[in-house]
């Protein structure tokens, strides 16, 4: 049987916890090949980010053709884009190729605090990315900025994901983790709404959570899962990493994207 295969296109965390390095992880743990095209160079850690190298549109756009053009993604998952020419490029080359299963990860702000998109790039992220979108995965800050609308109820949720929704022609899975007191997800996808209802687990130690999320949710609709059987699966993949207490670096620090990893190869020295 032929592997399923994915693709990340996003921004490089050289400390290993979110970005690519989290994606692939993340795609591996979940039993697809995965590729990645890279937007950005970070220089962060767990306690921020110093430094950001964007690549140019022309080399994004050679990754991901060269990608397309021998191992064709079965899903691809959008994470950091910081600038509008980026964004261009990877909404240009997707249609090209109708790409399909296509998860978007808006991502505007670094768990730490550090703004990783421009502006303008927001305003081309919704002109061009969403609507070629099959999901887009905002935290509630991010769904803020995409709908202007005030988030603080679960009911404010049920609203804003249905305004993006409906006005960027994708399904949304608008994430409850930030402000709201539960891990509590909502999808609005079809027209109908559906909550996801996960474990609020005690661990600090969340950086990268997002990248994880929606590479999972991208790999199981790669292997052929619904919409929302993608999300549950990815939920459970994702409280389990968090449920692992990894406890690495000084401040917000990464989840156990191997937790599960019992291989021959993974055995430790006696």
């Amino acid at each position: 049987m032929k592997m399923k295969t994915a693709l990340t296109i996003a921004g490089s965390d050289c400390s290993g916890g979110a970005g690519i390095q989290a994606d692939l992880k993340t795609m591996t743990m979940n039993g697809v090949y995965a590729m990645s095209a890279i937007t950005a160079l970070t220089a962060q850690n767990t306690t921020g980010v110093t430094g950001i190298m964007e690549v140019t549109p022309d080399f994004l756009k050679q990754q991901i053709d060269m990608i397309f053009d021998d191992i064709r993604p079965d899903a691809v998952k959008i994470g950091m884009v910081m600038s509008s020419a980026l964004i261009r490029v990877i909404a240009d080359r997707l249609q090209f190729y109708n790409a399909v299963n296509v998860v978007v990860d808006p991502v505007m702000v670094a768990t730490s605090g550090s703004a990783l998109m421009k502006n303008d790039a927001v305003d081309t992220l919704i002109d061009e990315l969403l609507p070629i979108a099959t999901l887009i995965t905002p935290n509630i800050p991010e769904a803020k900025v995409l709908s202007g609308l005030t988030i603080a109820s679960k009911e404010d949720m049920v609203t804003a994901a249905k305004w993006i929704g409906d006005a960027y022609h994708c399904s949304v899975l608008l994430k409850g983790g930030h402000n709201m007191n539960d891990a509590n997800d909502l999808l609005y996808a079809d027209g109908e709404t559906m909550w996801f209802h996960g474990k609020r687990i005690h661990n600090s130690n969340t950086h990268g959570t997002g990248c994880t999320l929606s590479s999972a949710i991208a790999s199981n609709l790669a292997k052929g899962f619904t919409l929302a059987e993608s999300v549950q699966k990815a939920k459970e993949y994702i409280s389990d990493a968090l449920a692992a207490m990894l406890d690495l670096g000084k401040g917000s620090g990464p989840i156990q994207h191997n937790y599960n990893l019992n291989a021959l190869f993974a055995e430790e020295k006696n």
